[in-house]
């Protein structure tokens, strides 16, 4: 049954990162793009922590926790830029 839900999970996901990227690509606007530049991170994150459940491997853990953090810079510099910089 664990292993049911953790692939209806992983669909789930999937299913959210082809729609997110679409959006990535599609834009029309750099504030969409970002804005999906930030639910890809996010269903990234999802993904790998779903793989250290799947796997039970604890390091995927801290990998993902690193990425949420550097991402988090990542669309916080995004949008300052898209902002105008320091005020």
């Amino acid at each position: 049954m664990a292993d049911l839900l953790l692939s209806l999970a992983a669909l789930i996901a999937a299913v959210a990162f082809g729609l997110a990227a679409w959006r990535f690509i599609k834009g029309p606007r750099a504030t969409d793009r970002v804005v999906a530049f930030d639910a890809l991170t996010i269903i990234s994150v999802t993904g790998i922590v779903l793989a250290a459940l799947i796997t039970g491997r604890s390091i995927y853990l801290d990998v993902a926790l690193v990425y949420a953090l550097l991402s988090f810079l990542g669309v916080i510099t995004a949008a300052r830029y898209l902002e105008g910089g320091e005020e």
